[in-house]
């Protein structure tokens, strides 16, 4: 891709993220993005054939901005099953208030949008492959509880791990960040290890 390309894809994506943050659940329009990046809708759709190809770039985007493999390297360098659990578990406790102010309205617009319930169950099925990993480790140990199959397992870490249930303790509970995460890390090995 040549380097103007780059820059007017990079341009969209931060115009997409941009809108995306502000619009609060509400809907964000192709030609608003198009606008907002200063190019054509014809250009915006030679870099994205679709809104849900672009929501799900916009997810790529702001993980790569956010540092998001230098955040799971512990996790995936992990000796141990146990490591490897709690060291994802605490990237991606620490990473969700991060993603929050991009995830919530994508969310919103899921409930009525099928590209944006495309862009974030991709998301969440690129979380859920680290759950996998977490508990394959532990299993791989002989550490993981003999209470669930790894496939169930893999399904409970992905469910507590969800960004409505830091929502619904941080948010409506009133729960501290910190609070969250020891209480998280605290339930995931009483929950998984043996």
């Amino acid at each position: 891709m040549s380097r103007e390309n780059l820059n007017t894809r990079e341009k969209i994506l931060k115009a997409a993220s941009f809108l995306l943050k502000k619009s609060k659940g509400a809907p964000v329009r192709m030609s608003d993005i198009a606008a907002r990046a200063g190019v054509s809708r014809q250009a915006l759709y030679l870099h994205f054939a679709t809104r849900a190809e672009l929501l799900i770039a916009v997810t790529h985007y702001l993980d790569d901005l956010k540092g998001t493999e230098e955040r799971l390297a512990p996790s995936r360098a992990a000796k141990t099953g146990t490591e490897r659990l709690d060291a994802y578990v605490g990237a991606w406790a620490a990473y969700i208030p991060e993603i929050y102010p991009f995830g919530r309205p994508l969310m919103t617009m899921a409930e009525t949008d099928d590209e944006a319930r495309a862009a974030w169950s991709q998301r969440m099925e690129d979380m859920r492959e680290g759950c996998e990993a977490a508990i394959n480790a532990l299993a791989a140990d002989g550490t993981l509880t003999p209470d669930f199959t790894p496939k169930e397992a893999t399904d409970l870490l992905w469910t507590l791990l969800s960004v409505r249930n830091w929502e619904h303790l941080t948010r409506q509970s009133g729960w501290s960040q910190e609070q969250y995460s020891e209480a998280l890390l605290a339930m995931a090995q009483k929950l998984f290890r043996a």
